[in-house]
């Protein structure tokens, strides 16, 4: 009795264990599983966050005693900041500029005046000892003067950063591109109405407007050093030799605003309502085809002599078809007539855009048409009901901000069309607006109560603009895209690139691969199942199933390995084989299968009947032989001699040798073995007594596996089906190395696909943590994770309802 004693408290307290532990182990799993989905909602959340704008700081300018010159009487025209919110910066009419230090070495707020200088670099305000009349702004802290002579000069602001012990330092420094001399912004002293330019790697263009109503081009780049001879002049020290070239476009021409893109490309001039762009490509090329000396183009100078006018083509008429590349109006199209109040370039050379005088911002940008390349409306934003009075593109991404008549300040996002954020940034009218580089920050400054101007700094928080429900799952036209459209790419070489995040062509691509997988699997793994179960001997079943099941552990990487390496060159190079094999096998097992059932039956017993299938395993590998050698022959017979071409070329189906066909064969593979694992245990677990009472009855074996055993094992089919495609759906190794990764949405079994497992493997190590495209693969991350669940749900309450259908059998 002590023993018993002993022993059933020994299994008691092995039961209490095993069940704590057990339970431990479910509600760990049970924690983990809502642990990830609450951490990718984490990471998620931030992109849908509203974005904010706070006044960080407010500071009093031009009071200074220090300031070297009397601002009074000059107007604004252009405020700057740095990238770390420390400097910021005021640039006049004049040719004045005033450096004032935001955040001092303790990181306290100041308004100190650290720098004032003119711009032209002459004494005083001046290029070439004549007054400063305009200055206009280039893109990331370039500015171009004009003197009263039509002379003109380049200047770039730059902050240096300075590491000190405890702090980090800035100091604003003046450069100039080309020297402190000026040079003449269009030939003969004619006086300049209306200018605009642009700087690209070294080479700056302007677009000017004479006041004879001339349209001429402008482009200065440094002469490149080339070997001189003994007896040439060489350049005095400090000048800089330049290369100016000058081209007429139009003569009587009329403008309110003149832009040049930032590649040169186009000059875009609006007249009131009516916008001509001119391209500005190949001008010389231009010229040389109209006959014109390419000697008479250019003019090689120093811009310290500041000469050598060139003659202007008097063909005006011809110009105009060469240059004229497109005209339209904007807002004809509303019912209410708009008059354009405001016009600007969107980051990169691609997008303009409009404002109107009834609160509406217009995006054109060129698209290909049957009529060639044209500019065309492709969304509008709904401002408000006052006229947009300026428009501020960010530097970088495709954001911009709007200034309307009432000093109200509006933030958009092209690409996903969102309106982010209204609000009032200022009291008293604005003079000028700025970005900071990082888009981080906004500088205001407007009329102070006391006389001067007032500098308002905002921290701007708006990380991820381009991330919306609409740009993910919806189409969106894209710069240069002929059309809307579904389109995932994270990155480019440009600064100016448009990101892409739309997740349906990975998504899709998930479910192609996973369709062609078990296409290709379920057919095999469930009759595999089917036969190992119910027809093949039990002795050869234990040999059988082990070995199929031990297939699951084979790596996936191995597989994938052997797929992209090794299966798609051989499917490529012998497609004509695959699809003789498609045709020849069915034909080739109903051949066999209609021979042994005519055989004698002597013969037939002397195999058993539950070995003959065996007999077809010789005859599949004679025809898939057979198929291989005859494919060169077939294809001369049917496909001129190259399938492969005959795909593409007659058929017009594109055709990847990393394609679904590939992935198809080599996922299935990876899926047969969970599909026939679960599938065999189901049906190898029916009931004998059901089979035993419907055999009784009469009913034939086929009759029996298909009205009893599939019927009782349906809900265990079913799971290893769901099981498998679970498994299709979250595969990574096998994609990523058998398809060529492109993320297209085309069902096309010849061509490849990205899937969301395969991406997010790819791209998570290149990406910038807590970027858009960071906060996006985890959201691809979280689609597969609620792609699974769904799968895994429906699987069961399928399983569910069968299961209590059929547990009467």
């Amino acid at each position: 009795m002590t023993l018993r004693s002993g022993s059933a408290k020994s299994r008691l307290l092995k039961n209490k264990l095993a069940r704590y532990f057990i339970t431990l182990g479910g509600v760990g799993v049970l924690f983990t599983l809502v642990f990830i989905f609450l951490y990718l909602l984490y990471v998620i959340k931030p992109i849908f966050d509203d974005v904010e704008v706070d006044a960080l700081a407010s500071i009093l300018v031009n009071n200074d005693s220090t300031s070297q010159v009397n601002h009074t009487n000059s107007s604004i025209a252009f405020i700057g900041l740095d990238e770390y919110q420390q400097v910021a910066y005021q640039v006049r009419q004049n040719g004045q500029i005033d450096f004032y230090q935001l955040v001092d070495s303790d990181f306290h707020r100041s308004g100190t005046n650290i720098l004032s200088s003119s711009l032209a670099g002459n004494e005083p305000l001046a290029v070439n000892n004549n007054p400063v009349v305009d200055i206009v702004r280039s893109a990331n802290n370039k500015f171009a003067l004009l003197n009263s002579d039509g002379q003109v000069n380049l200047v770039d602001v730059k902050f240096i950063s300075r590491y000190l012990a405890d702090s980090q330092e800035i100091q604003p420094r003046l450069d100039y591109p080309i020297g402190k001399q000026g040079f003449d912004l269009v030939p003969n002293q004619a006086k300049v109405e209306l200018f605009s330019y642009a700087t690209e790697q070294g080479r700056s263009r302007f677009v000017t407007l004479t006041s004879d109503k001339r349209l001429v081009v402008t482009t200065i780049s440094k002469k490149q050093k080339q070997k001189q001879k003994q007896k040439q002049k060489q350049p005095a020290a400090g000048i800089t030799a330049l290369n100016i070239r000058y081209h007429e476009l139009a003569k009587e021409v009329n403008a309110d605003q003149l832009l040049i893109t930032p590649d040169l490309s186009l000059a875009i001039v609006r007249d009131h309502n009516l916008v001509s762009v001119y391209r500005l490509n190949d001008l010389a090329e231009r010229r040389q085809m109209l006959n014109e000396s390419s000697e008479s183009n250019t003019a090689s100078i120093l811009s310290s002599e500041n000469s050598a006018a060139v003659e202007l083509s008097a063909d005006i008429e011809r110009y105009n078809r060469e240059f004229l590349h497109s005209q339209f109006q904007p807002f004809s199209s509303l019912t209410d007539k708009a008059n354009i109040s405001a016009m600007s370039l969107l980051s990169g050379s691609s997008s303009i855009l409009f404002g109107s005088s009834k609160g509406e911002v217009s995006q054109w940008f060129e698209v290909m048409t049957s009529r060639g390349r044209v500019f065309k409306e492709i969304r509008q934003f709904d401002v408000g009901d006052n006229a947009i009075v300026a428009i501020y593109p960010e530097l970088f991404r495709k954001s911009f901000f709007t200034l309307d008549s009432e000093q109200d300040l509006g933030i958009f996002y092209t690409t996903s069309e969102a309106d982010l954020w209204r609000g009032k940034v200022a009291q008293q009218t604005s003079l000028a607006i700025a970005i900071s580089p990082r888009a981080d920050a906004l500088l205001v400054s407007e009329l102070s109560e006391q006389g001067g101007s007032q500098l308002t700094l905002f921290s701007v928080d708006n990380q991820h603009p381009e991330i919306t429900w609409r740009a993910l799952w919806q189409r969106v036209w894209y710069e240069d895209y002929p059309e809307p459209a579904y389109v995932w790419q994270s990155s480019s070489g440009s600064d100016e690139f448009e990101a892409k995040f739309s997740l349906v062509p990975i998504s899709f691509g998930t479910i192609k691969a996973a369709f062609y997988a078990m296409i290709f699997a379920i057919p095999i793994a469930i009759t595999a199942a089917i036969y190992t179960a119910y027809f093949m001997p039990s002795k050869l079943r234990r040999k059988v199933k082990p070995t199929i099941e031990m297939m699951e552990a084979l790596p996936t990487v191995i597989l994938g390995f052997l797929a992209g390496l090794w299966l798609a060159p051989i499917i490529e190079q012998y497609l004509a084989a695959v699809l003789l094999l498609l045709i020849i096998l069915p034909i080739t097992v109903l051949l066999v299968a209609f021979g042994w059932h005519k055989l004698p039956k002597d013969w037939k017993l002397m195999l058993p009947e539950s070995w003959s299938p065996l007999i077809l395993i010789p005859f599949i590998i004679l025809v898939s032989v057979f198929a291989f050698k005859f494919s060169s022959t077939f294809e001369a017979w049917f496909f001129a001699g190259d399938m492969r071409l005959y795909v593409t070329e007659y058929l017009g189906i594109d055709y990847d040798q990393r394609n679904a066909l590939v992935i198809g064969i080599a996922m299935g593979f990876a899926v047969i073995p969970t599909i026939f694992s679960i599938a065999e245990d189901a049906i190898f677990s029916v009931p004998k007594h059901l089979t035993s009472g419907a055999l009784a009855l009469g009913a034939t074996p086929w009759q029996t596996l298909i009205t009893v055993v599939l019927l009782t094992a349906s809900p265990g089919i079913f799971s290893a089906i769901m099981m498998g495609l679970g498994r299709a759906v979250g595969e990574t190794m096998i994609v990523l190395m058998a398809t060529g990764n492109t993320p297209i949405l085309d069902w096309n079994m010849l061509q490849g696909m990205r899937t969301l497992a395969a991406n997010i493997a790819i791209e998570m190590p290149e990406s910038e943590v807590g970027s858009s495209h960071y906060r996006v693969l985890f959201l691809a991350a979280f689609v597969l994770f609620v792609f699974t669940f769904i799968f895994n749900t429906l699987a069961e309450l399928i399983r569910q309802r069968l299961r209590d259908k059929y547990s009467s059998l």
